[in-house]
């Protein structure tokens, strides 16, 4: 079986588990327990790989837990950010679930005592918190002890039974690669509420070599409005470890998702001290101020979400926002998220932020922040996608590229919204093959050659004419795609027809005629 084939059969076992075991409850209620349970199995699996240290004649599982002084435990803690002893471990716990009267409140003080293990060590606010929602004492789970168990045993056993292989063979991939198919699963099923929290693989692609393209290293990336992780960890998938030199950084204003992101950076065995994902409005209370400047900044926030804006008279003070000397309304933050991260963003980087179409072209204070980036050679280039590639929205969105260090006074427009595949019910952006359209963009992004019908280099004057209007629309034209008709041709056809009807009318006639003779 190829890795492809082991990675399919994977997650058809893993989504039809999730479907199976969670019986009446709602699928997306019931997310937390099997994100939770694989996560849970994971680091159970890379804690005792750790232990081991390759050595075949240790197996950490079958260990008793009094084997274990203090030196072991701190000097794990230090490398891992936790400790699971050997009793702990998902192993022992999934075997003994399907007889164990108390497997929910046993499964509780495990959790508890994986995240305690790092009180005092610099890992606690990593650890933290992390099985907040997989509560085992919800009604979600049944109404009885009994059934929670039984619902709790079945994840379990369902989660134990994938095969990983040996766990240093590609092992992390693997596990990754299940959790973010389950979480794009979850997300592309639960409409709007999941569309929030996780950007689509194929944009996220696309996102992510924007912000770094041509940077042979970055300080550290960061998003603002994380969600799970995604486009983060699509810098690291597509860029060596090593180009990202301090690590991963990003905050999100959802506790779950919250969650939900730092698991996704253990799972794609980002140590805790190379990610740090902060709780919290980056709005109203934004971390990461003394972290700042980001050579790579990615962002997919949320579309036209309301937010204090100007009731709060000291945000037009806030460094972020008053170089533009005017705040995003009250009804529509997107502009808030833009200046934001421009701020964070360092002299030699750029930004890469999913953008709601509107805010391009809108008056007002949009207008105004617009004219802001565009007087100050902000906008590197704007690009439209393609309809339906998010899930939640059919909307055709925009990414739109902010950079400090441009070399002219031009902005770059891409129209590509020509370029996608359709697949189930969303369209993608294609990474492979002859019709490779990351590729194309990043083409064109990348030589700033005008191309017909895709893409522009427009001058500051001209936008600044137009009232500072960013829509690629304005600047790209749509290529024409009528059929051209030939009157020439058509005519001539026209007069074909007209004579064969002519003829027939003439047939008709004389067989009319025929027969009323007979007839008479």
């Amino acid at each position: 079986m190829t890795s492809t084939q082991q990675r399919a059969e994977l997650q058809r076992q893993i989504w039809q588990i999730a479907n199976e075991v969670r019986g009446a409850v709602d699928g997306w209620d019931f997310k937390q327990y099997v994100l939770g349970t694989l996560f849970y199995r994971f680091i159970s699996e890379n804690f005792a790989s750790y232990i081991e240290c390759g050595d075949a004649s240790v197996n950490y599982a079958n260990l008793s837990d009094d084997v274990i002084n203090a030196e072991i435990k701190d000097d794990a803690i230090k490398t891992k950010g936790y400790f699971i002893y050997p009793s702990q471990l998902f192993a022992n716990i999934a075997a003994g679930a399907n007889t164990n009267p108390n497997l929910n409140t046993d499964l509780a003080a495990v959790f508890a005592a994986i995240e305690s293990s790092a009180n005092g060590y610099p890992s606690e606010m990593d650890i933290k918190g992390l099985f907040a929602d997989f509560d085992t004492t919800s009604n979600r789970l049944g109404n009885t002890v009994a059934d929670k168990n039984t619902r709790l045993a079945a994840v379990l056993k369902g989660v134990a039974g994938l095969s990983f292989g040996n766990f240093e063979d590609n092992q992390i991939d693997l596990f990754g690669d299940a959790y973010e198919f389950l979480i794009s699963n979850y997300a592309a099923t639960a409409g709007k509420s999941g569309g929030e929290f996780f950007t689509p693989q194929s944009v996220s692609k696309l996102i992510a070599q924007l912000a770094m393209h041509k940077q042979t290293t970055v300080n550290k990336i960061y998003d603002p409005a994380a969600g799970s992780g995604s486009l983060l960890l699509q810098a690291k998938k597509h860029f060596d470890a090593h180009i990202i030199e301090e690590g991963f950084f990003g905050q999100e204003i959802n506790h779950t998702t919250y969650n939900l992101a730092r698991m996704n950076m253990f799972l794609h065995n980002i140590n805790y001290d190379k990610f740090n994902i902060a709780l919290g409005n980056t709005l109203l209370n934004p971390y990461f101020g003394d972290d700042k400047p980001f050579d790579a900044i990615v962002s997919n926030p949320p579309y036209s979400v309301n937010w204090i804006g100007s009731d709060d008279p000291t945000l037009i003070n806030d460094e972020r926002f008053a170089p533009a000397g005017v705040l995003a309304p009250k009804s529509k933050a997107d502009f808030a998220f833009v200046l934001h991260a421009l701020s964070y963003l360092s002299s030699k980087g750029r930004a890469a932020i999913v953008c709601f179409p509107g805010i391009f072209y809108r008056g007002g204070a949009e207008q105004k922040i617009r004219q802001y980036l565009i007087d100050n050679n902000f906008v590197e280039t704007v690009i439209s996608l393609a309809p339906n590639l998010f899930f939640g929205t059919s909307i055709a969105v925009n990414i739109l590229v902010l950079s400090k260090h441009k070399t002219d006074n031009k902005t770059q427009f891409i129209d590509a919204s020509s370029l996608f595949k359709k697949e189930t019910n969303n369209n993608v952006l294609t990474n492979t093959g002859e019709n490779n359209h990351i590729e194309q963009i990043m083409r064109a992004f990348d030589n700033k050659d005008d191309v017909e019908h895709f893409a522009k280099l427009v001058e500051y004057d001209t936008i600044a004419a137009n009232d500072y209007n960013l829509s690629v629309s304005s600047y790209v034209e749509a290529k024409d795609t009528r059929e051209v008709i030939d009157i020439t041709q058509l005519n001539a056809e026209l007069k074909t027809t007209v004579a064969k009807i002519d003829q027939l009318r003439t047939d008709i006639d004389a067989i009319v005629a025929e027969i009323e003779g007979d007839l008479a």
